[in-house]
């Protein structure tokens, strides 16, 4: 194994996907209690975490700092092998410069030894995509910088588009005004978002009615879908798994040979968007 590749649990990867990659944990609280996520999207109980933020549950989530790489990244250093790590964007967390600086202090210490740092510029199975490109490109006998290349590269391809169910939780973290989720959740408006080429989540529509959300993510995956040999196609929901394996029939139907993954979205991103989020996430030709 030529390097290892590194992860946390934003990447939203189920177990047998994370096989072959070492995850880093994640601390966060609810209702100012600690909890610690490992990163296995099956172990994480869902259903109860998006109920709680329905009833009102507060929670917390941080950046990984500098000294958590640190203490994950040295021992795989001293053993002789380089590092890829996928990070959250860099336009919605300082975890990629911590990430950074983690790096930039290895490498001077252990000039032998190459680490590489990808800005997924998104998050949930948007870094999960990348992660699996990364093992691909290892299982081919790439070099951990040449395979560093072309995750980066492939950057750009990782397309990632979701709808919210209540526009309240995007207003909390300022992503649209009080008035605009007072009147959205009025006239039942959903936006369509996804994470734009420099790595913040922007609207690139509105829609009235959840049905229409649902069709709108299909139009978009129909018209941006990228032929070739890999067809994974992830979805991703706030505790809404009949829209979510109603959403995976739609693509089936373009695509009928599509790779589909279907999990609970993760609870860092996921206090941003809420219970009812639905997202899909796949290799297009551009964002």
């Amino acid at each position: 194994m030529s390097f290892e590749i590194f992860v946390d649990g934003c990447a939203n990867l189920p177990g047998k996907m994370l096989e072959g990659m070492k995850c880093l944990p994640c601390d966060y609280l609810v209702n100012d209690e600690p909890r610690t996520y490992l990163g296995d999207i099956d172990s994480f109980d869902g259903h109860s975490y998006y109920e709680g933020l329905k009833n009102g549950d507060k929670i917390q989530t941080s950046l990984l700092n500098t000294q958590l790489f640190l203490s994950h990244f040295t021992p795989t250093i001293k053993e002789g092998k380089d590092i890829i790590y996928i990070s959250m964007s860099s336009g919605i967390s300082g975890t990629y410069n911590a990430a950074v600086a983690a790096a930039i202090e290895l490498m001077e210490e252990y000039p032998d030894r190459y680490i590489h740092i990808v800005d997924s510029l998104g998050c949930g199975f948007g870094n999960g995509l990348l992660a699996l490109k990364a093992k691909e490109l290892r299982d081919q006998g790439l070099s951990c910088k040449e395979a560093g290349r072309l995750v980066d590269e492939a950057v750009p391809h990782a397309c990632q588009y979701f709808t919210v169910d209540d526009l309240n939780f995007l207003k909390r973290t300022g992503r649209v005004s009080g008035v605009t989720a007072s009147i959205g959740s009025i006239l039942s408006i959903k936006p369509i978002l996804f994470g734009d080429s420099t790595g913040h989540i922007i609207s690139c529509g509105k829609v009235r009615g959840r049905r229409k959300a649902i069709s709108e993510l299909i139009s978009i995956y129909k018209d941006k879908k990228m032929d070739s040999n890999d067809k994974t196609v992830c979805i991703s929901h706030g505790d809404c798994l009949e829209e979510a394996e109603l959403l995976a029939s739609m693509v089936g139907e373009i695509s009928p040979d599509a790779d589909i993954t279907i999990c609970q979205h993760e609870p860092f991103s996921g206090s941003h968007v809420g219970p009812g989020m639905l997202a899909l996430f796949f290799w297009g030709k551009e964002r």
